[in-house]
């Protein structure tokens, strides 16, 4: 008989190997999360400090500068997240800091991301423009940098994770705005290249408008116990600095500080630099707002939002985490031989001093891009459950934050910029064409002009890969206006809500797609007629120089064109304001061309002007246009008469006959006239043509929604 103990012991080891493996697996998927902040303030003073022009030095302490780190695993996986009170950190000195993190706590150098706030009042660790790394900073940081992983992984428990987003529109705004084609500044070679820059409108008459769209959106990724109690919170909003005396972590500091008085002592809270290379605390579209905080007021104001927020999120039990790395190859806009000579002149005349003048900081920053000539950059993607981040190692402007949120495979997702490195401003290509301190070659602006869109499709594909999903498809809501203009069927409709360059898309369903010319931005503010569904922004093109060219092909005199327009040009400045609509030939002038415009000092300004042909048949509306308002504008062409009616008012600005030559065009150009004269200068939008007359109640009707 086979005794009992034989008997179990099979059964038993089935059992406990069952129970291992169950265990083992509940253990593998439950998330941990361990966070902690380590002083990473000067111990030796005075230091550098970065963020401006020339050199500087510090030899105080207001607030202490911090690294704030965050540590999460899945059983499987282990991924670190740093946020440090600095300027820039350079990729080298950040991939030594990972690897020494990798040998002393296992987390691998992939999956460590560490990104600075962009205060420009701590330690300089990064030589840029004139001032250099301060080289006794540089090792105590990168001892301290993985001192606070060590310590946040030594603090992992078990964790759940929560999603907090508001909107904090008071508290950013654009700072790189477009000069007036007339009042083009010079650029630090002599060149007069400079049609946008930051703080332009400081000068109000010297501008037409921003240059790109805002972010105010806050965003919170928050970590608590199983039993409740907060362990970490990482924020993550779209302003540049505030400004503060040295050594401080300027506003990201003080936030931190404010949320930690709020929640609890043991918490540990990191404010991450959103997409900033364009934005600021000022609002200039709206004067002197913006200029009444102190440093204390606006991180507590940012701190009461962020507060409401958190204190209505919902926390999950996440079983799984992902982290993928990308490393992309990038070229410098190097100099040419003439500049290059020019450049090494004048480094040649320091005799091995520091520049102090802007010629001379840009000239040695050529001869270090014509050294360095190429460069890898760094782009992470980090998934938590549903929440995801993406990481740029650059000052990125707001509307590439957007393009990824809008295209992210996950609706929670977070922007983080100067991460993993200090690549320098990437302005989108267009913004290029506008010139500016961001667009000026130098290792603070230096990496090619396809730089962003490459960085952008990397991190989207990164997405993809850590959240197994496709990319979303940005594409605007339809609303009632726009339901109005479609049920009328026309043969093009172009909403102008592109995110980039060069393809106007049409919506009409015809593929009578239009392109865009340089000398155009993306991603405004649009008119505020119900384009989209409630509670979703309109998006429109801004012309500043360049137009938007659709080959009209055998359409005939009778035609309708539908659009909305913003001025941003004074209407003296110029014998034509603008012209917005043009059908002609291409480059000229042609006795059968029909243009749309804003009148200047040449007749009363500020009406619409309708001209054919030459100046010999012109009219001239009667109600003025405000500058920087919204207006649609219909135009109607009917044989040998043209109506205009404006703003939904059923008596038409201009009805005039038409005399003289017979025939038409086969191009037409928005945003500017054919020949390229008095182009527009401004936002336009929601432009449909119409390959007939409509009547007038339909005309008036588009503007009545």
């Amino acid at each position: 008989m086979p005794n009992l103990a034989s008997l179990r012991s099979p059964l038993a080891a089935v059992v406990a190997v069952f129970c291992h493996v169950s265990f083992a697996d509940i253990a593998a998927a439950e998330l941990s999360v361990g966070a902690a902040v380590v002083d990473i303030t000067p111990e030796q003073l005075p230091v550098l400090v970065n963020g401006s022009m020339t050199a500087r030095y510090a030899d105080e302490i207001k607030t202490h500068v911090n690294a704030r780190a965050i540590v999460v695993g899945d059983g499987q996986n282990k991924i670190a997240m740093v946020v440090v009170d600095s300027c820039m950190v350079p990729q080298v000195l950040l991939d030594d800091a990972k690897h020494r993190v990798a040998s002393r706590v296992g987390i691998p150098a992939d999956h460590i991301m560490i990104s600075a706030t962009h205060t420009h009042t701590a330690p300089s660790a990064f030589s840029a423009l004139g001032t250099p790394a301060d080289e006794n900073y540089v090792p105590f940081l990168r001892e301290r940098l993985v001192e606070s992983i060590a310590q946040a992984a030594e603090k992992m428990q078990p964790a759940r994770v929560g999603w907090g987003s508001a909107m904090a529109p008071e508290f950013t705004a654009l700072r790189r705005w477009i000069r007036r084609p007339d009042r083009i500044d010079l650029d630090p070679f002599g060149n007069p290249t400079v049609r946008a820059n930051m703080h332009a409108a400081r000068t109000p008459d010297d501008v037409i408008g921003p240059s790109g769209p805002e972010d105010p959106e806050l965003s919170m990724i928050a970590f608590e116990s199983l039993d409740g109690e907060p362990i970490a919170v990482l924020a993550n909003f779209s302003m540049h600095y505030f400004q503060d005396q040295p050594i401080s972590a300027d506003y990201f500091g003080l936030f931190c500080d404010a949320m930690q008085r709020k929640i609890s002592p043991d918490v540990v809270v990191a404010m991450s630099h959103g997409c900033s290379g364009d934005i600021w605390r000022r609002d200039y579209a709206a004067g002197e707002t913006g200029l009444e905080h102190t440093i204390d007021t606006f991180a507590q104001g940012l701190a009461d939002i962020a507060m409401e927020t958190f204190r209505s999120i919902t926390y999950d039990q996440v079983d799984d985490i992902e982290m993928a790395e990308s490393r992309l190859p990038m070229r410098y806009r190097v100099p040419d031989a003439q500049r290059l000579q020019w450049a090494q002149e004048i480094v040649d005349g320091l005799n091995g001093e520091l520049p102090k003048k802007r010629p001379e900081i840009y000239a040695l920053e050529q001869v270090l891009l014509h050294k360095m000539q190429t460069t890898k950059v760094v782009v992470q993607a980090i998934r938590i459950g549903k929440i995801a981040i993406v990481t740029t190692p650059n000052e990125t402007y707001a509307l590439t934050g957007l393009k990824f949120k809008h295209q992210s495979p996950l609706d929670q997702t977070m922007v983080i910029e100067l991460a993993n490195g200090a690549d320098g401003y990437i302005p989108p290509p267009e913004q290029h064409h506008l010139g500016g301190y961001n667009t000026w070659a130098a290792r603070s602006a230096g990496l090619e002009v396809q730089a962003e869109p490459k960085i952008v499709a990397a991190g989207l594909r990164l997405l993809e890969d850590v959240s197994g999903q496709p990319r979303r498809i940005n594409k605007e809501s339809i609303g009632t206006a726009a339901e109005s203009i479609l049920k009328a069927n026309p043969i093009a409709y172009w909403r102008m809500a592109e995110m980039q360059g060069s393809i106007a898309a049409d919506a009409s369903g015809n593929e009578r797609h239009a392109m865009y010319e340089p000398g155009v931005v993306f991603f405004l503010e649009g008119p505020p007629l119900p384009f989209t569904r409630p509670g979703q922004q309109n998006r429109c093109a801004h012309f500043a120089g360049g137009r938007m060219h659709w080959q009209s092909g055998a359409m005939n005199d009778e035609y309708t064109v539908v659009l909305s327009i913003w001025n941003g040009m004074p209407t003296d400045a110029r014998e034509t304001t603008g012209w917005f609509f043009s059908r002609d030939f291409d480059s000229g002038i042609s006795r059968v061309g029909e243009h749309l415009g804003i009148t200047g000092t040449a007749n009363e300004p500020g009406r619409l002007v309708w001209q054919r042909g030459t100046d010999s048949e012109t009219s001239v509306g009667r109600t003025p246009i405000e500058q920087r308002t919204w207006n649609q504008v219909v135009l109607v062409r009917s044989n040998d008469r043209v109506r205009v009616f404006l703003n939904g008012n059923p008596e038409p600005e201009i009805d005039t006959r038409l005399q003289g030559s017979k025939g038409t065009a086969p191009s037409i150009f928005i945003g500017g006239r054919s020949d390229n004269e008095s182009n527009f200068e401004g936002r336009i939008d929601e432009v449909a043509v119409f390959d007939r007359a409509l009547s007038k109640d339909k005309a008036v009707d588009f503007s009545r929604q």
